[in-house]
């Protein structure tokens, strides 16, 4: 077999075989096929597309590339949760104790930030103490004694999907729904779980800015699941805004506790109850309406929070900042930005938002940049609401003086403000299945 004869047939159009795709993997994962061949392939399916049976192929064989975990000595069924990524998405912190508390065991791995969209690692090591660096053995039995732990993606999980998305990132070939279908995917199958949701956002804040091509990524990304035996279904929510009013790691983590305590901004706590809602669905815990009612009652009695409380003690972090999140480190400045005019909210750059929070210090620009955990933004405003001239729109903390004046003009230019009213935009849109799309 020759790599240039799979170029050419991927070139020509052709539908790559098991053998072909097996080869091309497991050749440049270790080494044996070069760069300019991987890229030239690359760009060949950017243009030719993948058949579903390539893309499932494909997202195998890059599973298979690494380590498997193997969750199969926890008792239950086990249900991963993937956000395809936005700003101030602090989901699986609430999530994650929901579906735990209700005897559904979550055993997850989670990512950095990078750029405008924030990570769960990060927001999670803003506790002091918090460690997401545990062996898979400590993993697994954590999961099974509280039934929930958040650690990082072990180093030799799905490496073909490291390599290649490094390529795909400097040859411009990573807008490509079968290759970012693959390249998540490829991580939650070897992640082990039973059953997983995708949280797959949309708009200006996501990595799809509309429904129709969120909904095409959802359904690629379903039927690969169900491909690998992996029940899954995803929902398609809004990230036209940033959801809920904090953007940046402590904060973040302070308004989780704050939704755990019932007391969480209503656009992000209804998300978290209808994501935590569909993993209990697919874990065999009732019908949708049972579950909707089963996370709720998770919320309401405290089960929740109380559970977020045991995971952070079993994995070493102070459970004093989250009985009392004033405790968290404070940064040393905070500045209010105030509105010039008055009007209505009538839309909000997300991204912008996002890279306005980075420039204070909450994210990263490059893989090597260090966080402040302290740094971020808390909005006061959201689109639909009325504001007068000087009203607070956001609240900025950093611990760059210099960043200060900078990340308020981003603000500013992404709040844009209207004469009329805006109309309310859903939360949800859809939820897409195996056999159909349901539009909400």
């Amino acid at each position: 077999m020759r790599m240039y004869d799979i170029i050419l047939k991927k070139r020509n159009g052709g539908e790559l075989s098991d053998e072909e795709i097996k080869y091309f993997v497991e050749g440049y994962t270790h080494g044996q096929i070069p760069d300019y061949q991987a890229s030239a392939l690359m760009m060949a399916v950017y243009f030719r597309g993948m058949s579903s049976f390539e893309t499932a192929t494909l997202t195998k064989y890059m599973a298979q590339s690494g380590d498997m975990v193997d969750l199969s000595s926890i008792p239950g069924i086990k249900v991963d949760k993937h956000s395809t990524g936005g700003v101030g998405d602090k989901t699986t912190m609430v999530v994650a104790p929901i579906v735990a508390s209700c005897g559904v065991p979550v055993a997850k791995m989670s990512g950095r930030g990078l750029g405008h969209t924030g990570g769960t690692l990060d927001k999670l090591e803003s506790i002091p103490g918090f460690s997401t660096t545990i062996s898979s053995e400590r993993f697994v039995d954590i999961v099974k004694r509280i039934g929930l732990c958040i650690i990082g993606q072990t180093a030799n999980l799905a490496p073909a999907d490291k390599k290649l998305y490094a390529l795909r990132d400097v040859t411009a070939t990573v807008d490509n729904i079968s290759l970012i279908a693959a390249s998540i995917m490829s991580k939650k199958i070897a992640a082990g779980s039973d059953a997983i949701l995708l949280d797959v956002k949309t708009g200006s804040g996501a990595f799809m800015k509309t429904i129709e091509d969120s909904i095409r990524l959802a359904q690629e990304m379903v039927a690969i699941g169900e491909h690998a035996g992996r029940k899954t279904v995803a929902l398609i929510t809004d990230m036209d805004k940033p959801l809920g009013k904090a953007i940046g790691n402590s904060l973040e983590v302070a308004e989780a506790v704050d939704t755990l305590n019932s007391h969480g901004p209503s656009d992000f706590t209804e998300i978290c109850i209808h994501l935590a809602a569909n993993m209990l669905y697919l874990a065999q815990k009732g019908s949708l309406e049972e579950c909707m009612h089963l996370a709720r009652q998770a919320l309401a009695s405290g089960a929740a929070l109380e559970k977020f409380r045991e995971m952070v003690i079993s994995q070493g972090g102070d459970v004093t900042v989250i009985d009392k999140t004033a405790l968290f480190r404070k940064a040393p400045i905070s500045h209010v930005v105030k509105a010039k005019g008055s009007g209505w909210i009538s839309s909000m750059n997300t991204e912008q938002c996002g890279i306005a929070s980075v420039v204070l210090g909450a994210g990263r620009e490059s893989k090597e940049d260090m966080i402040d955990h302290s740094a971020g933004i808390v909005l006061e405003v959201k689109p639909g609401d009325w504001v007068n001239e000087g009203d607070p729109l956001a609240v900025l903390y950093t611990s760059r003086e210099n960043s200060v004046e900078t990340a308020e003009n981003i603000l500013r230019k992404a709040i844009s403000t209207s004469s009329e009213r805006p109309p309310k935009k859903a939360s949800i849109y859809a939820r897409v299945s195996r056999d159909k799309v349901e539009m909400f």
